[in-house]
């Protein structure tokens, strides 16, 4: 059956638009969207990468793998039929997928509560209840990643210990580089681009109390922080059966699947990508792993305080810097 071209448009339009949601890097929603004839492409914006923290693209192709994440639950909410092609020229490594619709028919009800979840979902860097997370929520959260073809593994307590170590490790790294330091101050401070970037009011306006170092952004933000400890967080590596170009954009399909459970299911999410970046860091995470795979990020996962107020939603840059139509 032909589709209606408007109707097409409409439908990938309105997928963009929650796609745009999706978390990043420095929240620096590094994606370009482009449809034209009748198929929608996701490439990656090499502008907004992270050049001196990421340089070999791992953190991007983990943020637009969850931006096509969520456009794929807004697509199947909405009851569309469609074929996902990864990556399909290898010539072409900015080109990371196509979605192409083949029809519609009743909306998928799990990809509708999770396109619920899209709004529910956001980062809240403050310490965790000391509500723990249960067994039933971190297994649904752990079956949400696998689906995806990545794995959580729960890190016991003498394992956050050497977590602990490895991301404090890892930041002291970073903040001897003078680029690197260059690079955060504009993504997280008075320069980051508009509509991007990580405002003050997503920042802690002091030092938390946790057990794994949390990101020291090199200032204090307004986000007001109780004296609160998270020793209840659950720390969980997420992680894969290879590490490269090909592996990452799916891992960030795994990592949205997760976080929207999670919000689904009322557990707070922290990324923690500091680890990841620094190579012997990621190497001792790999260790932990007991050379079960590759480490891709490290995910706080805890009860936020509900009678807190939710940190303010982080910006997003205008349509017109992340969607083409042709």
């Amino acid at each position: 059956m032909k589709l209606d071209p408007q109707a097409v448009t409409q439908a990938y339009t309105r997928a963009v638009a929650v796609a745009a949601r999706a978390p990043s890097i420095h929240n620096s929603q590094p994606w370009l969207w482009r449809v034209r004839g009748g198929v929608c492409e996701l490439l990656a914006q090499r502008s907004r990468q992270l050049g001196v923290t990421d340089p070999n693209g791992r953190l991007l192709l983990f943020s637009c793998g969850a931006a096509l994440h969520h456009a794929r639950v807004a697509l199947a909410a909405e009851g569309w039929r469609f074929d996902v092609d990864r990556q399909p020229e290898p010539d072409n490594a900015d080109l990371l997928a196509r979605i192409t619709l083949q029809g519609q028919s009743v909306p998928n009800g799990a990809a509708v509560r999770l396109s619920h979840a899209v709004h529910l979902r956001h980062t809240d860097r403050r310490p965790v209840t000391t509500t723990g997370v249960s067994d039933a929520a971190l297994a649904a959260i752990g079956t949400a990643a696998e689906s995806e073809g990545a794995w959580l593994h729960l890190l016991r307590r003498d394992q956050v210990v050497e977590l602990a170590a490895a991301a404090g490790y890892a930041q002291q790294t970073e903040r001897a580089e003078t680029e690197w330091i260059a690079e955060l101050a504009y993504w997280t401070g008075g320069t980051r681009p508009s509509g991007a970037g990580i405002p003050d009011t997503a920042i802690p306006a002091h030092p938390t109390q946790t057990t794994v170092p949390s990101r020291d952004f090199g200032h204090p933000g307004s986000l007001p922080v109780s004296s609160d400890h998270d020793r209840t967080a659950t720390f969980a590596v997420l992680y894969g059966d290879e590490d490269n170009p090909r592996a990452w954009l799916p891992a960030g399909e795994a990592l949205s699947a997760a976080w929207l459970t999670a919000a689904q299911l009322g557990v707070s999410v922290v990324p923690q990508s500091a680890p990841i970046e620094v190579t012997p860091t990621r190497e001792a995470l790999r260790r932990l792993l007991s050379g079960a795979g590759y480490p891709y990020l490290v995910l706080r996962l805890g009860i936020a305080d509900a009678e807190l107020p939710s940190p303010e939603p982080t910006p997003r840059l205008p349509t017109s810097e992340i969607f083409e139509t042709k």
